[in-house]
Parts: C-alpha cells; structure tokens; sequence
C-alpha cells in the first residue's frame, strides 16, 4: 500500500513538474523580439517619404506593432529584418482600419505583410516599398465557408502560394480567398486614409481575381468607391499578387 502510495506521489510531482516546465517555457519572452521592439519604439515625429514608392526613401519611418487586438505581422524574420516601416500617417491609417474591422468583422484576424525599411530604399525582390506608402496585406481566406487560418503561419513562404483564376488554392480547393472581407477592408482603409490625409493611389492584386473581388455586396461597393485597382500586370508581377494585396497610398 504504501509503495503504491510512494508510486503515485512520484508520479504525481513528476507530472506537476513537467507542467510547471510547460509554463515556464510558454511564459518566457522573447528576448530577441522584445529587444528588437525596445530598439525601435516610435517617437512623436512625423514621416515623411521622399521620392516614389519605386525610387524614394523614408524619414522618421514607423515600426509596425508586432500583434495588436486582431491583427499580427506575418513572419518574425522578416520583422527583425527591419522590413516593417511605415509613413506615420499610412501607420495610423492601418491600425485605426483594423479597430474598425475589430467591430465590423469581430472574431476574425488579419495579417500585415511586408512594408519597408526603417530609411526606405530598395527592399528586395519588391520593385516598391521604397517610401513607407507601401503595404503588403495577406488574403483572408476560408475553408467551408468558415475563417481559415492554417497557411497563415507559413512566414514568407506564404508569398509563394498559388490560387486559381476562382480564389481557390491550387492544393485545397476548399480553401478560397474571402474577397468580400478584402472588399470591406479596402474600404475601410479609404475613408480612415482621408482622416490622415492621404489617399489610396493603387491596389494591385492579380487581375483574374478582380471579377470574384467584384462579385458580392462589398465588392459591387468596391467597384464604385473610385480605389484604383490596376487593370494589368506583367505575367511575372501578376502571377506573385494572388496570395496579397498591395496598396500604395498617396499624401493629399
């Protein structure tokens, strides 16, 4: 009796042990994340983007927060790399836009892709995102009709995801790009850039989606909201923008 006693207790703190282990390593920080943070905490001075988003450069530029309420960044090494830097004015544009969707579409979670360097200039392979105007937003996507977030994890790797001409992903059918949700985004982003004093300039996204962009109540919106939303690309440029969007916006 008191083996099996002895047994359980050991068994027990075993256990207790290795869940307190669990917890300690959940609750450790990271170090190089939070470092990196601390390094370059935003100031109250305004940006200003020079040149052009293809050929300009970028003062005072803006750290995009890691995570906030329903948004994140979509990959760590590309955020310690230094490639999530905005115009001030594009930065407050954005997250006063997710505070918005945080009430128009609750319970759902986007995700930021790449902005550009803390000074602009050439960020690699993009052909823009040289001022701070420019921003890459990850589609939404379902599965069965319901929020999807399995490839979202994917870090940079994401950028190489193929849909088809219908928003569907070339290996999982099932899983479809929720147009209606980047439609209601986009127009969102219109009315809280005028707030700031810009304005969206162009949306690229890849012209074979644009007629599933149009199609539902928000995309029929989108259609007439006067956003520029570019009517061709190179094969090259456009096989690369079905798995985001870009928007470069404009100071007014």
């Amino acid at each position: 009796m008191r083996l099996t006693l002895l047994f359980t207790t050991l068994s027990f703190l075993g256990c207790s042990q290795n869940e307190i282990t669990k917890l300690k390593t959940l609750k450790k920080p990271n170090t190089k994340l939070s470092t990196y943070i601390q390094q370059n905490q935003n100031n109250s001075l305004v940006s200003q983007s020079l040149g052009s988003v293809s050929n300009g450069s970028l003062k005072n530029g803006k750290l995009v927060p890691f995570h906030g309420e329903n948004y994140s960044y979509f990959d760590k090494t590309s955020y310690l790399s230094g490639r999530a830097f905005l115009n001030s004015k594009v930065l407050s544009t954005i997250l006063d836009g997710y505070k918005k969707l945080a009430t128009t579409q609750p319970n759902r979670n986007f995700k930021i892709m790449e902005c550009a360097h803390k000074h602009g200039g050439k960020l690699w392979p993009h052909r823009t995102h040289q001022n701070g105007l420019s921003v890459d937003f990850m589609v939404p996507k379902t599965k069965n009709k319901k929020p999807y977030y399995g490839l979202d994890t994917l870090g940079v790797n994401h950028y190489w995801l193929t849909f088809n001409n219908q928003g569907q992903y070339n290996k999982d059918t099932s899983i479809t790009i929720d147009f209606e949700s980047i439609a209601k985004h986009l127009l969102i982003l219109k009315k809280q850039a005028k707030k700031h004093k810009l304005k969206i300039q162009k949306v690229i996204i890849k012209v074979e989606l644009k007629d599933e962009l149009f199609e539902g109540e928000y995309g029929k919106k989108l259609k007439e909201s006067g956003i520029y939303i570019v009517k061709s690309l190179s094969p090259t440029i456009n096989a690369l923008h079905d798995d985001h969007y870009h928007v470069d916006f404009k100071e007014m």
